[in-house]
């Protein structure tokens, strides 16, 4: 989800408004976060009962978008988890309840401090399997972001809901927490015949009422899904088709706008179907391929990621690209806990950003600097929400959105692009996960399963800890083509005192320029790197790939200690091996490497500059064994033991 300052993208043209996509990201998500901000620590945002297993709504709702209220009957299919005699579903008291019924018999019930509780006539066991119905109107209250509005667009009611995080029970019976999807849904809106009504999944029909005055608008979707992700959304909609070829599927997508907006929907389709084809291609198949993905308009200012049905305010490309990812991330997979809503949201602004660096690379690296910039305007906040009850942090945009993406960005670096999208595909198709809840441990398996590496300290020091790092390089040449360089950190909060990074470092000159990463594990460690030129220039992140702030370098001169040496390494030698000479009073020296029996395997003469080099010498084609490496120098012999 993500609220856009939609007065922004009517001041700033389209051409320019792809130069500042990341400047934009962190103001936007912000802007949802305090759209409505509300405190909920005195409320529990679930009371549903855990002795059942919901597996099938029929939501059969009459509204008017003239006036805010709803007369609803939905339908519960569950399967019992243990012997029970009721079961308990969210409901906020406000509301009404007229009746329960199970098999045409009247069941009791109550509904306090928002929580409906239904008694069965008799004890159920567990596995069984069995449906009641809940009639029940009046008017919603309104919390969250808004999760039943009725307003209006250019004079014309309109009605739409946004349950997210926790407003679905504000408008109809359910389980409002992140523990159970429904298998699947029917979508039943009953509306003035001048509308039209959107929901999840296919259209199935719409049928007049016999005096024409009404219709009942039918849509069917049979994947799992998240209670806060069921929407509907009615007014007098325009509504057109286009398609896209996913591999080789062909996927409707559906657009139900305003008509006053049409030729806005219809110039920005193609970049959904675009984005679309990125997104599939890319990190796996749409997750609804069997149905639609849809865009409806609606009037609050930013999207809202409705599974196959995609709310949005304008078509803005990074709107676009943030709510469709969230069909993989959100909506396939959803996080099961608000604590863990980077896994949808930091997602969303990666794939956001993936999409607009694809498409506009030369904009990539000024994006990231403002998102980077943001991140570390202050100098504390972590990924994992510390607190679930308020919305503002759930959402909060520095952290959730911005840190969140940049946290995958850094997991990207440090185990390499092949791992990283190989552990995205398989964490979207385990069976165990896929169309499920997930936590961020669900991540750290797949990707630690990838890359071979051990991602705990990672996650413990970028998902739970807080703050940044600052780099600072001292560095100094060695002979013609080799740096030596010492990183020191400091951290902008005590949470974190020291962060495991790998490090973007690029040497350049006037006429050469090159970028290692640097696995940089312990404060004040030293390096060498042969770089294959001298350098004048040492810049830390020159990109923008990693969190950090007020990053330095300085160039030392390394003083001539007068007692020559040699460092092997590694030692035991492999197919090739380093030496690295330095402190010599003479700029020429001979190198010979020689067998266990005596005979010479490589020999050759060097020059030093201010007494130090640093080169490889190739090992492929020696046998196992002892050698002995001796360096001669004038007045010098040194000699070196070597195991391969």
């Amino acid at each position: 989800m993500r609220n856009y300052l939609f007065f922004i993208y009517f001041l700033i043209p389209s051409a320019l408004l792809a130069q500042n996509i990341g400047d934009n990201n962190f103001k936007i998500s912000e802007q949802e976060a305090k759209a409505h901000i509300r405190i909920l620590s005195n409320q529990k945002q679930t009371s549903a009962s855990t002795n059942f297993d919901i597996t099938y709504y029929r939501c059969e709702w009459e509204v008017d978008p003239t006036i805010r209220y709803i007369k609803g009957k939905v339908t519960v299919y569950f399967t019992l988890l243990i012997p029970s005699n009721a079961v308990s579903l969210d409901l906020m008291s406000p509301l009404v309840t007229d009746s329960v019924l199970e098999n045409n018999q009247q069941l009791s019930y109550t509904n306090v401090n928002n929580t409906l509780t239904v008694n069965f006539l008799n004890q159920k066991q567990a596995a069984e399997k069995d449906s009641f119905t809940v009639y029940y109107q009046g008017i919603p209250p309104t919390t969250g972001f808004g999760s039943f509005i009725q307003t209006n667009h250019s004079g014309t009611p309109v009605m739409w809901s946004l349950s997210e995080p926790y407003g679905a029970r504000d408008w109809w019976p359910c389980k409002n927490g992140l523990d159970d999807k429904a298998d699947s849904i029917d979508v039943y809106i009953t509306h003035p015949s001048q509308f039209k009504a959107a929901s999840n999944g296919m259209l199935q029909s719409e049928t007049f009422s016999p005096d024409s005055s009404k219709i009942t608008t039918h849509w069917k979707h049979r994947y799992p899904i998240a209670t806060y992700l069921v929407c509907m959304a009615i007014t007098n909609y325009t509504v057109f088709n286009n398609s896209v070829m996913l591999g080789n599927k062909s996927l409707p997508m559906i657009t139900y706008c305003y008509p006053e907006s049409i030729d806005v929907f219809q110039a920005g389709t193609q970049n959904t179907l675009d984005a679309l084809q990125l997104f599939h291609n890319t990190f796996g198949p749409y997750p609804f391929i069997n149905e639609k993905y849809g865009h409806v308009q609606f009037g609050w200012g930013g999207g809202m990621e409705h599974q196959t049905s995609t709310f949005l305010y304008n078509t803005e490309e990074p709107l676009i690209a943030h709510e469709l990812s969230h069909q993989w991330f959100g909506d396939k997979i959803t996080c099961a806990s608000w604590e863990h809503i980077w896994l949808n949201e930091g997602f969303a602004t990666y794939m956001s950003r993936f999409y607009m660096e694809n498409k506009y690379p030369l904009t990539a690296r000024d994006n990231r600097k403002s998102e980077i910039e943001n991140i570390t305007s202050l100098p504390d906040g972590s990924v994992k929400v510390d607190d679930t009850t308020n919305v503002s942090r759930i959402f909060n945009g520095r952290l959730s959105y911005s840190k969140g993406s940049f946290l995958l960005n850094m997991l990207c670096i440090k185990i390499g692009d092949s791992a990283f999208f190989r552990g995205i595909r398989n964490y979207l198709e385990d069976p165990q996960l896929k169309y499920r809840y997930v936590l961020t441990t669900d991540l750290q398996r797949h990707l630690e399963h990838t890359s071979g590496q051990s991602l705990s300290q990672f996650f413990q020091q970028w998902f739970e800890g807080q703050g940044y790092p600052s780099f600072h390089i001292q560095w100094g040449t060695i002979g013609t083509h080799t740096v030596k360089f010492k990183i020191n950190q400091t951290t902008s909060h005590n949470s974190v005192p020291f962060y495991e990074m790998t490090v973007p470092v690029t040497f350049k000159n006037a006429t050469n320029e090159k970028t290692i990463l640097i696995n940089n594990t312990v404060n004040d460690e030293w390096f060498l790197k042969d770089i294959g030129f001298i350098p004048d220039t040492i810049i830390i992140d020159q990109d923008y790939q990693i969190i950090s702030k007020d990053n330095s370098s300085v160039k030392i001169e390394f003083p001539n200690s007068g007692n020559a040496d040699a460092v092997v390494y590694p030692n035991p030698i492999n197919d090739a091996f380093t030496v690295y000479l330095h402190d010599f009073k003479t700029n020429n020296v001979n190198i010979v490497v020689y067998n266990s029996i005596g005979q010479t395997l490589f020999k050759n003469k060097f020059q030093l500059v201010n007494g130090a080099e640093y080169f490889n010498i190739n090992s492929s084609k020696w046998s196992h064994g002892n050698y002995t490496l001796q360096i001669l120098a004038e007045n010098v012999t040194l000699t070196k033991s070597l195991i391969k």
